[in-house]
């Protein structure tokens, strides 16, 4: 092979190696795929076949004139969740040439090798206001679950996650329909009923507080389309007391964080968990505890290892004076990690 052949080759294989998976190189990547389609066709296929939600109130699809300009009023201000999940759709449901949608393929690749949770979310159970809920596994190969008893103080979201993550508009949506309110009810209404009975689940715990409302502040100036804060989720379930264990011959000591003190779906994979640690966590009787925190951080480790981020704020750091920003700052930075 001549050294001209060499590098051209080289150079070739240079132009597949899929760049950065950001909003920006999935809204290309769209674009393009979505231009092939005539003017005409195009929005019949972003309004009838994707059934995307045109976003500018002050004008009509109809009145946008070049194709670009028409997709950017489907996918206005989207961050990268609905970008990926958006390609996911195409790829899987239009009717698209291998050529065209290399680029897709090739960018949700890249996208997966950035890690997650590689199976798709199942029995949502959270926010407990009482008893903890006793769960058998009703179907094992399907890992179907049912809540044998104190159901009714827990939630349970019994819709699949969606691919852009679970927001808050999506629980309204579902609490609208759990709790029977009329469609003419504003949604604005039904989520501050919704945002109570969450509330109700954290017990006046004033740390736990102080990350939930932060974070509710950011509905007021964000909007309802951000991914929900869930409280109180079971990550899974000990149905034995101390004393069954110890009659058993087992250890007395339940299984470890059986709970989530809070959850994110910023999609269907990319979860994150946010613990927020009191001194039970660390500290027995007052006294610190290597055991308590060995079962911590090697509960971090299970986590991160299955797809899961954690992340810690200390009960101390909660209750000292600028808390509220420095919570505020963290959801802040999250957001601009996750787009």
């Amino acid at each position: 092979m001549s050294g001209s052949n060499f590098f051209g080759t080289v150079l070739s294989d240079a132009t597949r190696v899929p760049v950065k998976a950001s909003s920006r190189t999935f809204r290309t990547a769209i674009k393009e795929a979505l231009k092939t389609y005539t003017r005409r066709n195009l929005e019949t296929v972003l309004a009838e076949e994707l059934r995307l939600p045109w976003t500018k109130t002050d004008s009509h699809p109809s009145e946008a004139y070049y194709k670009a300009d028409l997709i950017d009023g489907y996918t206005e201000d989207w961050d990268l969740s609905r970008l990926v999940a958006l390609a996911r759709q195409i790829v899987k449901d239009l009717d698209l040439s291998d050529a065209t949608l290399t680029e897709l393929g090739a960018l949700l690749a890249e996208y997966d090798r950035g890690g997650g949770v590689g199976t798709p979310a199942k029995n949502l159970i959270f926010a407990a206001n009482g008893p903890k809920p006793e769960l058998v596994l009703r179907d094992a190969v399907n890992n179907d679950i049912e809540i044998t008893r104190n159901g009714e103080f827990c939630l349970v979201y019994d819709q699949p996650i969606p691919a852009d993550g679970l927001t808050y508009t999506k629980l309204i949506e579902w609490w609208r329909a759990h709790e029977g309110f009329a469609d003419a009810v504003p949604a604005r209404d039904v989520g501050l009923h919704l945002h109570e009975r969450l509330r109700a689940s954290l017990d006046e715990n004033p740390v736990e507080l102080r990350v939930f409302d932060a974070y509710a502040a950011r509905y007021k100036d964000r909007g309802f389309d951000i991914p929900a804060l869930i409280p109180q989720v079971y990550l899974h379930f000990d149905p034995a007391t101390q004393l069954a264990r110890r009659t058993a011959g087992q250890s007395s000591r339940p299984l470890a964080r059986q709970r989530m003190d809070f959850l994110l779906l910023f999609s269907s994979s990319h979860r994150v968990v946010l613990e927020v640690d009191g001194k039970q966590h660390y500290s027995k009787d007052n006294i610190a505890s290597p055991a308590l925190y060995s079962e911590m951080v090697a509960e971090d480790r299970r986590l991160r290892l299955a797809g899961y981020e954690v992340y810690r704020f200390g009960g101390a750091e909660l209750m000292k004076p600028g808390a509220d920003k420095m919570v505020a700052d963290f959801f802040d930075q999250l957001a601009d990690r996750m787009r």
